[in-house]
Parts: structure tokens; C-alpha cells; sequence
């Protein structure tokens, strides 16, 4: 017996803490309430409704060939709990082709792990790098799926229980103890421990060190069945990526509906994969994001000032009336109580009424003819008016009335920067897409990932400037803070004052691309930010000239033939830019970088593109 109350939501909770409750006998269970969810019932729903395909996760084959591939390849982008930075940079060198691999690195990827280097053991293991050893023959049955490394606190119980004879309820004592480094109870665990395995014929050395081992990676152990369930929820929703990208990513965007940096991601990740997010469309879209054949249909409840109810109506309207022709009809019928002006703005400047025949501002200057039209049709139907001819088409809405006069349209500058206004972002163009060459070149980075993995450390990234704050120091100078917005997301950018005076002008012209140079810091919240060194226009990139170029080297697969190749290409474009070698994937360390004291040449982008040729994609980096 527990005393209970309600909590101001109606939920029923205990007035015990869940340690009290444990030693009376009551089970605690936690709820996570994972957005994962509702991105597998909906993407489910989608290729229900739209390909008549009916799937059934709990029967899904866990050895899918795409599945895996994707995960080999770090296609990982929205896979559950494997979508970091340095997760796909884990699963491209292990190449996980079985199950087993996903609940092991869903146990390995955490801090201590890292640290202590057992992600690299784990994987040398797994390529056969590094021999497989087991201290006792009956270890090998317990520590087989993962290549002799004790992974999994399970294990530790298992080998508890094998060699020490404990009972499972001891062998989770023993776990316990182990994890919370009790060395009171340690001490009579491996008296325990020695005393059962001396019963069983272990030697007493080998039963010594196996006990430190146990010891020493139960600090590291993780909980099998947990890492199961999430691998399980990984897998799903990369099986649903891979076998149906456009209803997964549909699915994915309508989840992050309301996180601009979440859906800017994802709408690159579109890009990356040949999905085409096409801009809302009055009569095509729904509430939310929607598959349209190898394509993205943007949802109508995504637009900025335009409530969920007011799409309702909309969309009821058009399906009552059968799509709508021109924004003179649309008002006529749709609830202008509802749909109100501030609506109908978002709705043209967002191109919803793109498909309609009429440019946007050409739209924007009727619009409030219209809406003027609108009101007075719609009070005449309420009265009982009927037209000239005793049809139900209200009066004075001939064939002139609702003929639009061409304004001539925005520029793509003002267009897109609508767009940005009341999407959150650009949809049918960008400021940086005619830069991308140089992105490609200079940028160490992108944006999203800044904060995966490059704290402490020098970067350059370029993009847009947005929500710009202009600060002082406690000095009083002026300073700044603002987004970074790239392709692939947004990062914080912090301008001190000796650097702001430099660039003021450059970051108050919201519309010119620029490129950052500085360093990453955590903040006091936690979060990753770029302290800017030098700030300067995208455009004059070329301009400024390359001091370095860098290029990626995969030992294990550079042949003779290629490091020729190579020497004779840059021997071709002598300059003065100096040429540097990052070396990756030795066995004795993961990279070194060998500066070139005797090549220096000119890096056109003729030399770039065959260099990348010769190398692949993103392997070639150069520095201003």
C-alpha cells in the first residue's frame, strides 16, 4: 500500500521515490514518449494510402541488403539514435552487415566507450586487424558476437554466472555493485567470485584477471536489451528509408515541422538523395508534408501565419468545390473569418497560389480587390442574392472582375526572401546555390556540422547571415551575435569587436553569402558556436587565393598507379599555394597530416575537379 495524488494534468503518480518503491517490490518502468513513432506510423500510412503496400514491422527480415547498405554507406540522416556526424563515420568503417553489429554500436557509441578506445578495438576486431582472443574456452560462447569485448552488462551477469556460479539475481547484484564502483561490495563480490570459480577448475590467476576485466568494463557496459530496442527502432526506420525514401522523408519533415534547423537539414538530405520538395500548392498539398510520386509535396499547416484550422476550412472548401481556379474564387468560398488577410499573404508569399496562373506579385497587388469581392459574395449568399441570370455565381463576378493584371513578378532575391519569411527557410532556390563550387572547395565544414564534432577546433563555413543582434561589451563595444545559415542547417556565430568593425557593414546586408573563419566553442548552455575571426564576402573567394590545398589520402587503397597520377597532375599547375597530405585509416593512428615542402601549385578548378576525380567527392580541402 503507496499514498497516491494527481498531478494538474490527471496523471496518478506515487508519493514514494522509485528506489523506496523498488524495495517494496513494485516495478518501475519508463515511458519516451520518441518522435520515431509517429515517423513510422506515418511514413506506414503513406505507402498504405499511396502504393497499396502493406507492411507489417513486426515480421520485417532483419537482414536486408538495402537496410545495410545504407547504414555501411552512413546514409544515416533521420535513422534513429545513428544520425551524428561521428555515428556515420563509425558505421562507414565498420560496415555493419548483421544486427548484432547495430545493438553493439547502439552500446559502444557513448563517452566512456570512446575514450577508451573500444570503438577502435571493436572494429580492428570485426576486419580481422587485431587477433581474437578469449581468456577461457567457455568465454567464447558469451563474447563471440562481439569479437571478444565485453560490451553488454549482460554479459558481465553471464560470465558471472558461468565461471562464479552465481544466480542470475546475484550476477545482477554483482553488476550493480560494479556499475556504482561500490568497493565495499566489490571486495566480497570477487571473494564470491574467485570461490566459485576455484570450484569449477578455473585457474586462480586466470579467474584474477578475468574479474579485473569484468570490473573494468562494467564501468563501460551498457544494457543489452536497451540497446536492442533502440537498434530494432533504427532498423525500421532505416528499412523504411531505404525501401521508401520520398513517404520516410515526407514523414520526417511533417515531424519537424516546427524546427527550422531539423527541416533545412532534411530538405538537403531531399536534395542529396534527387527528391524534389516541391512549395505548397493551394490545390495539391495537404495539412502536412506528402509523397507526390518521386516527389515531396510541402504541407499547407508549415506555412508561417497560417493556422491548422484555417487549412481545415480550406482544404474542405476545395474538396467541396473541387480545387480552386483563381484567388478571386478562392475568396468567394473559403471563411474569410478565418482565412483573413495575414493568411492569404503567407499563403501567396509562400507560392501556395503559384499553380493558379498568376505570378506572385502580381497576386499581392489584387489582393486586397479581392478579398474586398470576397466579403461582399459572401454576404450576398447569406442573403439569399442571387446573380442576373438566378445561378448561384455572385454578382459582379464576370469574366473582367476576375481577370488579374500582370504586375511583373519579384526578383528572385525578394522572392526567396519571402519565401524564408513565411516558410522558414528557401524552397525554390537559394542565395548560395551559385556558390557551391566554392563551398565545396574552401569550406572545411557545413553547418549542421559544426556541433557534431569539431569543438576546440579551426574551421571555415559559409552561407547567409539571419537574426543578427548587435551586443555590447561590458566596455561597451560593439559586438554581434547571428545564425549561419548554410544548406545543410544553421550555426551560432559570435563577432568580437575588433573583427565586428571590419565586418558591420558586410553582416547589416543580410542578403550578401559570406564566409567565416574562426573557431568552436561550447557555450555556457552546452551549445557549439563559431567565434569568428575574419568575416568576409563568398564571392571574393577566388579573389583572396588558396595559401593551402589539403588532399585525403585512404592508405589501405592508394595503389602506385594513383600516387603517379597524382604527381604528374600537379606538376602541371606549379603556383604558389602550398599542398599538404592528410593521411587516414593507419592501423597505429586514425590520421596524420604531412605538409609538402617542395610542391606549391595553382588550384584552378580544373586542377580541383580532376584531383577529385582521382580521389572522390570531399576529399580535397583549400585554405585562404
Amino acid at each position: 500500500m503507496i499514498p497516491l495524488f494527481k498531478s494538474n494534468k490527471d496523471e496518478i503518480m506515487t508519493q514514494f521515490p522509485m528506489t523506496d518503491l523498488e524495495r517494496l517490490g513494485l516495478l518501475k518502468m519508463d515511458f519516451l514518449a520518441l518522435t520515431t513513432l509517429t515517423v513510422i506510423e506515418q511514413t506506414l500510412l503513406q505507402v498504405r494510402e499511396q502504393l497499396d503496400v502493406e507492411i507489417d514491422l513486426s515480421r520485417l527480415a532483419l537482414n536486408d541488403e538495402e537496410t545495410f547498405r545504407l547504414f555501411s554507406e552512413g546514409r544515416t540522416s533521420g535513422i534513429f539514435q545513428f544520425e551524428s556526424a561521428g555515428m556515420r563515420d563509425i558505421l562507414r568503417r565498420l560496415k555493419p552487415d548483421r544486427f548484432e553489429d547495430l545493438i553493439a554500436l547502439n552500446a559502444l557509441y557513448r563517452p566512456g566507450p570512446i575514450q577508451g578506445g573500444m570503438i577502435d578495438d571493436f572494429i580492428n576486431r570485426r576486419h580481422g586487424k587485431v587477433e581474437i582472443r578469449y581468456e577461457l574456452p567457455q568465454l567464447e560462447e558469451i563474447l563471440k558476437e562481439t569479437y571478444g569485448v565485453i560490451v553488454y552488462q549482460e554479459q558481465v551477469m553471464q560470465i558471472a554466472s558461468k565461471l562464479g556460479g552465481f544466480s542470475l539475481g546475484g550476477a545482477d547484484l554483482l553488476r550493480r555493485a560494479m556499475g556504482k564502483k561500490k568497493m565495499k561490495v566489490m571486495a566480497k563480490q570477487r571473494e564470491k567470485f574467485l570461490e566459485g570459480a576455484a570450484q569449477r577448475g578455473v585457474p586462480a590467476k586466470k579467474a584474477e584477471r578475468i574479474f579485473s576485466l569484468m570490473e573494468q568494463f562494467a564501468g563501460y557496459g551498457f544494457n543489452k536489451s536497451h540497446s536492442t530496442a533502440y537498434a530494432l527502432l533504427a532498423y525500421q526506420t532505416a528499412y523504411l528509408k531505404a525501401h521508401f525514401p520520398v513517404q520516410f522523408m515526407a514523414a520526417m519533415l511533417t515531424s519537424e515541422m516546427s524546427n527550422t534547423d531539423k527541416v533545412v537539414k532534411y530538405l538537403g538530405e531531399c536534395r542529396e538523395m534527387g527528391i524534389e520538395v516541391l512549395p505548397p500548392d493551394i490545390n495539391e498539398s495537404q495539412i502536412h508534408f506528402q509523397a507526390a510520386g518521386r516527389n515531396i509535396r510541402f504541407g499547407l499547416a508549415a506555412i508561417r501565419n497560417v493556422g491548422e484550422g484555417a487549412i481545415r476550412k480550406v482544404l474542405a472548401c476545395r474538396d467541396e468545390i473541387g480545387g480552386f481556379e483563381n484567388l478571386y474564387q478562392f475568396c468567394e468560398n473559403v471563411d474569410l473569418r478565418l482565412v483573413n488577410k495575414r493568411v492569404l499573404e503567407a499563403l501567396i508569399k509562400s507560392g501556395a497560389f503559384d499553380s493558379l496562373g498568376s505570378n506572385r506579385k502580381s497576386l499581392m497587388a489584387i489582393l486586397d480587390g479581392a478579398i474586398e469581392r470576397g466579403h461582399s459574395a459572401q454576404r450576398d449568399r447569406l442573403s439569399g442574392q442571387k446573380g442576373l441570370f438566378g445561378d448561384d455565381a455572385p454578382i459582379g463576378f464576370g469574366e473582367e472582375a476576375e481577370a488579374i493584371p500582370d504586375v511583373g513578378e519579384w526578383g528572385d532575391r525578394e522572392k526567396w526572401s519571402y519565401e524564408k519569411e513565411t516558410l522558414g527557410f528557401y524552397v525554390t532556390g537559394h542565395p548560395l546555390q551559385k556558390y557551391e563550387t566554392e563551398l565545396r572547395q574552401f569550406a572545411q565544414t557545413t553547418a549542421d556540422q559544426v556541433g557534431e564534432r569539431l569543438s576546440g577546433r579551426d574551421v571555415s563555413v559559409g552561407g547567409v547571415v539571419t537574426s543578427m543582434r548587435r551586443l555590447r561589451t561590458r566596455k561597451g563595444d560593439a559586438f554581434a551575435s547571428f545564425q549561419l545559415e548554410d544548406l545543410t542547417g544553421t550555426v551560432e556565430v559570435i563577432v568580437w569587436p575588433t573583427t565586428f568593425q571590419q565586418c558591420c557593414e558586410l553582416l547589416e546586408s543580410s542578403e550578401t553569402p559570406i564566409f567565416v573563419q574562426g573557431r568552436c566553442e561550447v557555450d555556457g548552455r552546452g551549445e557549439i558556436r563559431v567565434l569568428a575571426s575574419e568575416v568576409f564576402p563568398l564571392d571574393s573567394l577566388w579573389k583572396r587565393g588558396a595559401q593551402k590545398l589539403r588532399i585525403q589520402l585512404d592508405l589501405p587503397g592508394l595503389e602506385a598507379a594513383k600516387v603517379s597520377q597524382l604527381r604528374n597532375l600537379l606538376s602541371r599547375y606549379p603556383g604558389s599555394c602550398a599542398v599538404e597530405f592528410e593521411l587516414l585509416k593507419l592501423d597505429e593512428f586514425k590520421m596524420r597530416v604531412i605538409p609538402s615542402d617542395h610542391l606549391s601549385i595553382n588550384p584552378v578548378p580544373t586542377l580541383i575537379s580532376e584531383l577529385e576525380g582521382l580521389f572522390g567527392e570531399n576529399t580535397i580541402t583549400l585554405y585562404t
